[in-house]
């Protein structure tokens, strides 16, 4: 189905990566390159948020034309602002005007390798911490190249682990991070264990960072195919959720969300087909950079 399903205002798309604009075992993504030309030719901002983390994004964001955006890493715990996103007061360097710069809302992944390191032993529980595997069991787990396999391992904000125990184990495991402050959710390939953040509420962070910047509140959209993906669909207008190629199930509640025929980028193409249509997204007007 296409059409405008909603009226033209500004837009923000959110978009999960692997599994929804990439392709879950190529990491393809061309099928949406129309898509992608059209909102950059309208000026509409599309931002990346993934379970990757920063050093995996900076590559994607060149490949991809997406170097003016924001970008949501590792699952909400690492947020990545433009010059053109940053208020001049609270965000930026008057020695480096273009320099990115990064939020980071949840805690270190260093704590985290520390905690999940004694709740390992304490329960008796069996996994294992993607930045404790050789480049190589991370090529293997993931069919990244060598490259993509080390900045995988460039955490910031969370860590992901391969789990190798039963689901009774799992719940332990789920209870401790909880006692201490801390979240697991699940990926397409990984757990991941993080702070008190998502991808929703970092999204929420950047709508409202937007509206200060430009003084409007934009309709949002939102793609994604996890489980891990739930708070982003959640916390926009229009909700795409993308066949999956994981098998998961997948809970959204919201009223308005489409779910796609397509997997990966064909059902994400299918998904700006439902909420955009032929009309496409209105251009907005110059993001201005606040002055206080």
């Amino acid at each position: 189905m296409t059409g405008s399903r909603v009226s033209p205002r500004e837009w923000l798309v959110f978009t999960d990566l692997d599994g929804s604009l990439l392709d879950h075992y190529s990491y393809d993504w061309s099928p949406a390159a129309d898509w992608l030309r059209r909102l950059r030719e309208a000026g509409t901002p599309v931002i990346p948020v993934s379970s990757k983390t920063r050093a995996e994004l900076l590559p994607l964001r060149r490949e991809l034309a997406l170097e003016a955006t924001p970008f949501i890493a590792e699952n909400g715990a690492v947020i990545g602002l433009p010059s053109n996103w940053q208020h001049a007061r609270l965000d930026r360097d008057p020695q480096d005007i273009g320099g990115l710069r990064i939020k980071t809302p949840g805690v270190d992944s260093a704590f985290l390798r520390s905690r999940l390191t004694v709740l390992r032993e304490r329960l008796g529980v069996r996994f294992r911490i993607l930045t404790e595997l050789s480049v190589a069991a991370v090529v293997e787990a993931t069919g990244l190249s060598e490259v993509g396999a080390e900045h995988a391992r460039l955490r910031e904000g969370s860590e992901p682990l391969l789990w190798d125990d039963d689901e009774a184990a799992l719940a332990r495991l789920r209870r401790a991070l909880a006692n201490d402050g801390l979240m697991l959710t699940r990926g397409g390939r990984f757990w991941h264990v993080m702070g008190d953040v998502d991808k929703g509420r970092s999204l929420r962070w950047l709508v409202a960072r937007y509206r200060a910047l430009r003084g409007t509140t934009p309709e949002t959209l939102g793609l994604g195919d996890g489980p891990n993906d739930v708070s982003l669909l959640e916390a926009v207008e229009a909700p795409v959720l993308i066949r999956g190629e994981h098998r998961q199930p997948v809970e959204v509640h919201h009223a308005s969300l489409y779910r796609t025929r397509e997997t990966g980028p064909r059902g994400w193409a299918e998904g700006l087909d439902y909420w955009l249509g032929a009309c496409g997204p209105a251009p907005p007007a110059s993001l201005e950079e606040a002055s206080s």
